[in-house]
């Protein structure tokens, strides 16, 4: 990658990994939904003027069932459940559980688009489930509260993004990717306003919360979804795709210096096997083929 590519990258990734500060910072006061809206709404309006510019609003209009249903299960849905989960885990711990999300990827493409299963991907969701144990340990055995919920949240998160990433390799692949990206924040808006504005703050919203809204729905959505895309463009999906291996390094790191959260031994070790089985199960990286 070029110097300017590799600078991308890591912008994308402080970006990505940054959100989840900004949900931990704003979601206590917004609540979810008011703030997912806040946050996709935003990023809608930064993408859609880029997408006419590029001429690609004729797909999204040609295709719009599909970005709405997209939108749901690509961002909506598990932008909720990421929001949820930092209500009670910290930015750093969101975001290593993002990083299961290749994971899911590549477990439902072998059940659902007949992807083949070799041993490095089977290593690859093993590795990745044990660093999930690692992550969660403490809290097995203990009383289920809302810690146990958060978790379960994050990683239903992850099955979703799993989900949507072979729906969109299925059904998406003849849409302008500008256009997927500005469709499903469009739809997810429209999807989520009504439940927004029936839980929208009753009370004044701090200055702080409001900030960190609208520089996540800017910068770590619509911004991001452009500097991916470019990536994309320049270096290919394969090493665009590194980005996971990023997001969770600067979401820890950002939590403990903006927000002083912990980053304890357990997180860096989890993180670590997590981002091991994400490597398997990519391609990223492959077991030694064995001999005859």
């Amino acid at each position: 990658m070029r110097p300017r590519d590799t600078l991308e990258l890591l912008a994308l990734s402080g970006l990505w990994g940054a959100s989840f500060m900004f949900m931990r910072i704003a979601a206590p006061e917004f609540g979810p939904l008011a703030l997912v809206e806040i946050r996709v709404a935003i990023a809608a309006a930064v993408l859609t003027p880029i997408l006419i510019l590029d001429l690609g609003y004729a797909d999204m209009t040609r295709h719009w069932k599909k970005l709405v249903l997209l939108g749901t299960i690509n961002t909506a849905i598990p932008f909720l459940l990421f929001t949820f989960s930092t209500l009670y885990i910290t930015a750093g711990f969101a975001g290593i559980l993002n990083a299961t999300a290749p994971i899911f990827t590549a477990l439902i493409a072998w059940f659902w688009l007949s992807d083949r299963m070799n041993a490095s991907r089977v290593a690859g969701l093993l590795v990745g489930a044990a660093g999930v144990y690692v992550l969660v340990r403490d809290e097995v055995g203990s009383s289920f509260g809302d810690s146990q919920l958060a978790i379960m949240a994050a990683v239903l998160a992850c099955f979703f993004y799993g989900l949507s990433g072979n729906y969109a390799k299925r059904h998406m692949q003849e849409v302008r990717p500008l256009a997927v990206a500005a469709g499903t924040q469009i739809g997810a808006a429209i999807i989520l306003l009504p439940g927004a504005v029936l839980t929208w703050p009753a009370g004044s919203v701090s200055p702080a919360a409001w900030a960190a809204a609208i520089v996540m729905g800017i910068f770590s959505t619509g911004v991001a979804y452009i500097l991916y895309f470019r990536l994309i463009a320049n270096v290919g999906p394969t090493n665009a795709i590194t980005v996971t291996y990023l997001i969770p390094v600067f979401a820890m790191i950002l939590g403990a210096i903006v927000i002083d959260e912990p980053v304890t031994l357990t997180m860096v070790v989890g993180c670590a096997v997590i981002l091991l089985g994400t490597a398997l199960a990519t391609g990223m990286l492959k077991l030694p083929a064995s001999r005859r």
